[in-house]
């Protein structure tokens, strides 16, 4: 009995501290946050009905071929005839479930100008190459493709490697290069809509998009949708945007060819992130990245993805705040990193102070205190109250954003098996937006001191900002890709630890001695 009275002395004691002008503060800003959120992703939707209204109101005029071009008239054989040659470059990883829909979705694009396809992977043991290699043998009097070896990176990432591979193996006459990832699901019109946009405005430096992630039911997946909500508003501009996605990029090939801006040598020379580094070329030369409003791609996460898994694709993401090209960039990936660190706290903070005070009015009512001594619980509930009122706008936002993205890939790809929104646990994706924004911190901070990370098997260690080491090993790393759950085509490797264990390690990792550093 006495230990209950002291649980209730701290718990009244917590909810009291709570209901301080700094506490009330802190909860004032969580729901200011939900509020923002929320009102990012009504701009977003708007940005993406818009899109679905113009397709819509073409199709009643008699344009059947809406979700191909605004004008019927762009499929006349006189204007496609005149279209630019295009190199779709895929930098390829591993087999997984969903990458043969995905690699089809690519290839029988109804792009009308010449087009060629190039995969490229890292060695003939990559489980990728025999799988994508029987696909084109399938295609291979219909589609321009090939299979290409690049080996193994020594001056910058093996996806970076690989692109830059396939951009020395593109047609000399390509004028566009579009980067895809091979989780990129594409609409039969995308590749058309990337390049109409780079012919209308020359001044273009690079066109790209996002995708519309589709949980598999998991909280890691969960998380990782949520992860990508609060980016997405960044894309549906339905124009000019400061966001780049590395899924998806077009470019103009002579970029490459010439090195214009130092594109070709920040990449290969020491390149982490292939889209931070270009959006940080971007913003020091003032060059213009856009994202069409069509530019939204079904992305169907790993029906086994754990929640282990999903940690390791959030420590890929923070660590790519520790790479830069100059002291500029650095100080932009500095801020960002202190105020993403700073909201997703600020975001999460509120929801524990809401448990504390429903739990310190649930014991007032059950061992019935005096009013008089509990009257600061009135003030904790009214704050609850409040946060959960906004959550609730910040959620029904975040799902009518879903509900139209789902509406608009639908339309677009009209051939493709429907997407719904019937398969969303919106609880999940609560308990998804509390734990991924307590976790965002601490990855950052893991990533910020380790200075290191495993990506696919390959360890890439960083110095001021660059690749300046690369240990390989085929016992190192995962079975498995973290979202698309591809197998690397490792046999031997380690069992896969639990999320915790991870996280004691990286914890622990924290206070040794770096065995690299100089």
């Amino acid at each position: 009995m006495l230990s209950m009275e002291l649980v209730d002395s701290f718990l009244f004691s917590l909810s009291k501290a709570f209901s301080s002008p700094i506490a009330i503060f802190v909860q004032i800003q969580g729901c200011l946050i939900c509020l923002i959120l929320a009102l990012g992703w009504v701009l977003a939707s708007y940005v993406r009905n818009r899109e679905i209204k113009r397709m819509k109101d073409s199709a009643r005029a008699g344009n059947s071929f809406s979700f191909l071009c605004h004008d019927i008239n762009e499929l006349e054989h006189s204007y496609q005839a005149n279209l630019p040659r295009v190199s779709v470059v895929m930098p390829l990883k591993g087999f997984g479930e969903h990458n043969l829909h995905n690699w089809r979705s690519q290839i029988t694009s109804l792009y009308g100008g010449p087009l060629e396809f190039l995969f490229i992977v890292e060695s003939t043991e990559d489980p990728a190459y025999h799988a994508v290699s029987r696909l084109l043998s399938d295609f291979k009097d219909h589609v321009d493709a090939q299979v290409i070896v690049a080996g193994l990176s020594t001056t910058c990432s093996q996806k970076i490697h690989n692109q830059l591979v396939g951009v020395e193996n593109m047609h000399p006459e390509t004028k566009y290069v579009l980067f895809l990832d091979d989780d990129v699901r594409l609409h039969p019109g995308s590749i058309g809509a990337l390049t109409a946009e780079m012919v209308k405005n020359p001044a273009i430096f690079i066109q790209t998009g996002y995708p519309l992630d589709l949980p598999s039911g998991s909280l890691g997946s969960y998380c990782i949708y949520e992860y990508h909500m609060p980016c997405s508003m960044g894309f549906a501009t339905g124009g000019r945007t400061f966001f780049l996605w590395g899924g998806c990029m077009m470019m103009h090939a002579d970029d490459f060819r010439c090195d214009r801006y130092g594109v070709l040598s920040g990449l290969r020379d020491g390149g982490y992130s292939d889209d931070m580094t270009l959006a940080a070329l971007a913003g020091a030369h003032k060059l213009l990245i856009t994202s069409p409003p069509v530019a939204v791609f079904p992305h169907p996460l790993a029906s086994d993805l754990s929640f282990s898994r999903y940690w390791n694709y959030l420590r890929k993401q923070t660590f790519v705040l520790e790479s830069y090209i100059s002291k500029v960039n650095w100080t932009m990936n500095r801020a960002l990193f202190s105020v993403h660190c700073y909201l997703s706290w600020g975001f999460t903070a509120p929801y524990f102070m809401a448990v504390v005070h429903i739990a310190a009015a649930l014991r007032i009512y059950a061992q019935g205190y005096a009013r008089e001594e509990t009257v600061f619980v009135s003030k904790g509930l009214l704050l609850v109250a409040c946060l959960a009122a906004c959550t609730f706008v910040e959620l029904f936002s975040m799902w009518n954003l879903t509900r139209v993205e789902v509406r608009l890939c639908n339309i677009l790809s009209p051939e493709a098996p429907r997407l719904s929104l019937g398969s969303y646990n919106w609880v999940l994706v609560f308990v998804a937006m509390v734990v991924d924004n307590f976790l965002y911190p601490i990855s950052a901070m893991r990533s910020h001191f380790s200075q290191s990370i495993n990506w696919s098997g390959i360890r890439y260690h960083l110095k001021d900002g660059k690749i300046y080491k690369i240990d390989r090993s085929k016992d190192m790393g995962p079975l498995y890709t973290d979202l698309g759950g591809k197998h690397l085509g490792r046999k031997g490797a380690p069992q896969k630890a639990s999320f915790l264990g991870s996280l004691c390690r990286s914890l622990a990792q924290w206070r040794r001695p770096k065995k690299y550093d100089v």
